[in-house]
């Protein structure tokens, strides 16, 4: 906590911290887009098998002058219980009896259909080209829809776990030493020279990520085949998730705890920015390779501008790297206007105020170490389950934008709308509200949002709409409220691998959300129970956590250890006080 200090001297909020943040945000907009490019990259249009007497145009099988389209369409298709075309059965031969007959038909023997031999025909009218139309994503095929995003969100869930970890790596102490990494029990070799000192960190991870989201962006709009595109959108996952924390994680870093809440409900609207601008950019270029090379394009120029970047001195002098940190610091309050920060600004001064954290820094603590802490421990579990159960439904609704209604784009924009008014709602609420109350109360109208979907029919598309955009309103706002919370929870010397393991947890849920829906096959309304259920349980959850509304961020595990025996004190002195009083 004594980190704090520090940023008082150099500007809680200045214009050093106000440009990086600008940047960071503007950044997350695009990359936010990657987190919903299946709704459009994926969608499904209205298809039907492609038949010889009906799209062969070259060879004149029929006189057009005595049969209509619609009839050489009856005669070749069968129809539903709707009088629609079949999507993925044809005629073995053309029925001519079908020709005069109006009103219902006669139900067809399973021997006179098949299933769609030589391909299908797509209405273009919405998209012209998606990966459904590319590689036939439909009927016997369809699963592998499902596939693209599941795959999106596994690599989001190893992006947590991996670039979670290497944020958090901690130098190396000495130019001429060559060590192995075994945090976690993993051995990875780090080959350096022998005056060049390497480590990873915020800025590092953060700026390979955008490189590598740029590089895979730009290969899966040429994928050749569906499986080379599901591999190369499970490293675009990786990449997303890496940016989205590290960017979180080098604002809230570099600014006073007071200005936390605010700087986390700007990402969160980042956010909602980038769903909204999707909605509109896929509006405009309905081609899905177009669209994913405009995408990767300005990550190329993300890449370029991050280098301008500060890394996060906090990180840097918790990890015993007190020069670097004390430069960046310098650097900081001389953007912020202090023309004499190398003379406040000593290394005497930083370690004087650091003294604790310092000493902290010179053990190396494993995961597995940490985690056999029962506070942290405590923490980290409640956390990653309040983010399981809580993304569920949320990704249950904003995956599913075609179970809503036909237009993706009215949905996608709505939705990033209602996002963006629920984040403008998040500092009032993280200011005045407990973060456990408000995490409850946003996850029960969750919860009754889903529910209430069970009763209303498909035809009534606007209702669901209504209810399933005040839902996602809700579980933004929770997800706003336990990012404050999670950060405030966890010290800094972990927060990254930490982040990654709650991270992690959510990206199960999200890939499960998509999952969850195959069940609506066996009964309908299971998908939306199942969706509440999880609302519900997230929000008793989040009760067994500590309370941290207007609490600094704690720094080293001993800040964890002091607030429990301080909480612990305060009650035994409450304790002492009902006695005496009685």
């Amino acid at each position: 906590m004594a980190f704090q200090d520090l940023l008082d001297q150099v500007g809680g909020l200045g214009r050093f911290q106000i440009l990086q943040m600008v940047f960071l945000i503007m950044f997350n907009v695009i990359v936010y887009h990657q987190t919903r490019l299946e709704n459009f990259a994926a969608f499904i249009p209205d298809h039907r098998c492609w038949v010889h007497i009906l799209d062969n145009d070259t060879i004149p099988d029929n006189d057009p002058r005595t049969l209509s389209q619609d009839a050489l369409l009856r005669i070749s298709i069968p129809f539903d219980s709707n009088l629609r075309p079949e999507k993925c059965h044809c005629f073995v031969h053309p029925q001519w009896e079908l020709i005069h007959l109006n009103g219902t038909f006669p139900n067809t023997s399973e021997p006179d259909t098949e299933p769609c031999v030589d391909g299908w025909v797509y209405d273009q009218s919405s998209f012209p080209s998606t990966i459904v139309t590319k590689w036939d994503l439909v009927c016997e095929s369809q699963p592998l829809n499902s596939v693209a995003k599941f795959l999106f969100m596994a690599g989001m869930m190893v992006g947590g776990n991996l670039y979670g970890h290497l944020s958090d790596r901690k130098p190396l102490s000495s130019p001429d030493h060559v060590s192995t990494d075994c945090d976690e029990g993993l051995e990875v070799p780090i080959a350096i020279h022998q005056h060049h000192i390497f480590w990873f960190g915020r800025k590092f991870v953060l700026r390979w990520s955008y490189l590598q989201l740029a590089i895979v962006g730009t290969c899966a709009a040429f994928a050749p085949t569906i499986l080379v595109y599901c591999s190369l959108r499970f490293l675009a996952g990786a990449a997303t998730f890496s940016i989205i924390v590290n960017t979180v994680l080098l604002i809230v870093e570099w600014i006073t705890h007071q200005f936390c809440a605010m700087a986390l409900t700007l990402t969160l609207c980042a956010a909602s920015i980038g769903h909204i601008t999707l909605g509109g950019l896929a509006f405009v270029i309905r081609d899905q390779c177009i669209l994913q090379l405009v995408m990767s394009a300005s990550c190329f120029v993300f890449f370029l501008f991050s280098r301008w970047l500060a890394e996060s001195a906090r990180w840097l002098i918790i990890n015993n790297k007190p020069e670097e940190g004390l430069k960046e610091l310098r650097k900081a309050a001389h953007r912020n206007g202090m023309k004499d920060a190398e003379d406040i600004l000593t290394m005497e001064v930083l370690k004087s105020t650091m003294k604790q954290e310092l000493e902290a820094a010179q053990k190396k603590h494993s995961l597995c170490e940490l985690l056999r802490i029962p506070n942290i421990c405590k923490r980290i579990c409640f956390l990653s389950f309040v983010r399981f159960a809580s993304t569920i439904p949320f990704w249950g609704l904003t995956l599913h934008l075609q179970h809503l209604g036909n237009n993706v784009f009215l949905l996608q924009t709505l939705f990033g709308a209602v996002t963006l008014l629920a984040n403008c709602v998040a500092p009032w609420a993280l200011n005045h509200m407990s973060r456990r109350l408000s995490q409850m109360l946003l996850m029960f109208l969750l919860a009754t949002c889903l529910l209430a979907i069970i009763f209303v029919p498909q035809e009534m598309q606007t209702l669901r709409v209504v209810l399933a955009t005040l839902g996602v309103g809700a579980a933004s706002l929770a997800i706003t409220c336990s990012a404050a919370q999670e950060n405030e929870l966890i010290p800094s010397i972990i927060r990254g691998r930490a982040t990654g393991i709650t991270g992690t947890f959510a990206n199960i849920g999200g890939a499960l959300a998509s999952l969850v829906m195959i069940l609506s096959i066996y009964y309908p309304p299971l998908p939306w129970i199942i969706y509440g259920v999880f609302a519900i349980l997230s929000g008793l959850v989040v009760l067994l956590l500590p309370e941290t509304r207007n609490q600094p961020l704690l720094d080293s595990i001993q800040d964890v250890e002091n607030e429990r025996r301080c909480s612990r004190k305060a009650g035994q002195e409450d304790t002492c006080n009902e006695v005496t009083q009685f």
